[in-house]
């Protein structure tokens, strides 16, 4: 499969009177179609190099290229476009809009970018929520909903600009063991689909065996990958 994702002698350090490296040197490429688990132990990195790959932070030295684009030459206003029309992301605390209902919630990605009409838009969120199992939730507000399926909402929203790549981070980590399977199944199922790739942070070690690639991060580098 392409290749949509690849970092590049990508180093992170907060600057100050004691730098701290946060990640060092990492080479890794991300093709359409995989399923990648991202794991090392706390404080190691794994969140900070999440954040890189999603553009959601800038390298300090090296470079990120999505989807074949070198990322360092956008300035910010196109890194927040990439994002917006490229990557969706998952969080371990879901981030969801309590005052909107949940069809709402997976609507504003989509409003943002305004590629759909209005009606376009919710009809996509729409199909999103009911293939997630969701189809009699979408008037209800998130709070009105268990964590397992306020985190599918997440899922929706993260698809609802068709990103090449969704970011997990942690994306179980607060779910009881049966909600973390239903989510371990459904980002598989959406990498395997070879459309996009699924990079997740995890700490689960039944999360990380259902994936293609186990990425292992010691003190910001790359242990193993495999």
């Amino acid at each position: 499969m392409s290749e949509v994702l690849r970092a590049e002698g990508v180093t992170r350090v907060l600057p100050g009177a004691t730098p701290v490296t946060l990640v060092r040197d990492v080479n890794l490429s991300i093709h359409r179609g995989e399923f990648v688990s991202i794991q090392g132990p706390s404080g190691s990195g794994k969140s900070s190099l999440l954040y890189l790959l999603g553009l959601l932070d800038v390298p300090s030295s090296g470079r990120i290229w999505l989807d074949g684009v070198d990322t360092s030459s956008l300035d910010d206003n196109g890194l927040a476009i990439t994002r917006l029309a490229k990557l969706g992301f998952v969080f371990q605390f879901h981030f969801l809009l309590v005052e909107f209902s949940v069809l709402d919630n997976v609507v504003l990605p989509m409003a943002r970018r305004a590629r759909l009409a209005p009606a376009a838009q919710r009809e996509r969120a729409e199909q999103l929520l009911v293939d997630l199992g969701l189809g009699d939730q979408l008037h209800k507000r998130p709070d009105q909903l268990s964590g397992g399926q306020r985190q599918r909402v997440a899922i929706a929203r993260a698809l609802a600009n068709e990103p090449l790549v969704i970011l997990a981070d942690e994306p179980t980590g607060n779910l009881d063991s049966a909600a973390s399977a239903k989510v371990r199944e459904i980002l598989s199922g959406i990498a395997h689909g070879g459309e996009r790739a699924v990079v997740a942070v995890t700490h689960d070690p039944e999360f990380a065996r259902a994936g293609d690639r186990v990425i292992r991060i010691v003190d910001g580098r790359v242990e193993s990958d495999g």
